[in-house]
This record gives structure tokens, C-alpha cells and sequence, in this order.
């Protein structure tokens, strides 16, 4: 785990999402947390946890709060697939990425919530 440039990219991502911040782990590592809101005006909490390889493999994203405890696109762990873990490239995505890209999941939930189970947009299978 990068530490060092997870500082960089949190500082990044204050300056861009209002409600983030990063928290220490019992073991010493590091973890972010933002609250977001959707364009229903719906709030949540996130957190954001970084592999040990990072940035080599992708964050995982859990949504705290509110509980979702039914939904697509999520894997066995609770956490959202916020973008294919093949297209996860450490040059180009950081955690102002991911954030961003975990407030367009939340934006699609709602709407898959609100239409009858239809996610909008497009799937990848994997």
C-alpha cells in the first residue's frame, strides 16, 4: 500500500468532494470515508478501502449507510462494482476516481430502485 500517495490523492479529493476524510486502521494502514448525495437528495456514507497492493489493484467501496442489503452490481463481499476490475489502471485512476465513479453507482441505484429493477446504462459481465 502506496501511504504516501493515498495522502496525495485524499488531499486531491478534498478539494473536490466536500465530506471526505481518511481514517486509520488497527493494523496500521489507512482508509477513506465520504458522504455523498445523490441528484434525489438522498444522503450516504461510504468507505473506501485500499488493497495492500495499491494502486496496482482497485479500492473496494462499501456503502455504510444507509444499509443497502439488496442490489446489483455488488460482489459476495457487499462491496459495488463501481468499474470493472480489468480496467483498473494505477496511471490514470485514483480515490477522487473512484468517489466520483461510487457516486454514479449510488445515482444508478436509485433509479434501478425507482423503475422496477432495470439498471441503467451499460454491463459488463464478469
Amino acid at each position: 500500500m502506496d501511504i504516501a500517495r493515498i495522502h496525495r490523492e485524499f488531499a486531491e479529493a478534498q478539494r473536490t468532494f466536500a465530506l471526505v476524510e481518511l481514517q486509520p486502521t488497527l493494523d496500521g494502514k489507512v482508509y477513506a470515508r465520504a458522504a455523498l448525495q445523490t441528484s434525489n437528495g438522498r444522503q450516504y456514507v461510504l468507505s473506501i478501502k485500499f488493497p495492500d497492493n495499491y494502486p496496482n489493484e482497485m479500492p473496494r467501496v462499501f456503502i455504510d449507510a444507509p444499509t443497502i442489503t439488496h442490489a446489483p452490481h455488488r460482489y459476495q463481499g457487499g462491496h459495488i462494482c463501481y468499474l470493472h476490475p480489468t480496467m483498473w489502471n494505477p496511471g490514470v485512476h485514483h480515490l477522487t476516481f473512484v468517489i466520483g465513479r461510487a457516486a454514479k453507482w449510488l445515482n444508478k441505484y436509485e433509479v434501478w430502485r425507482n423503475n422496477g429493477g432495470t439498471w441503467p446504462g451499460a454491463e459488463i459481465r464478469h
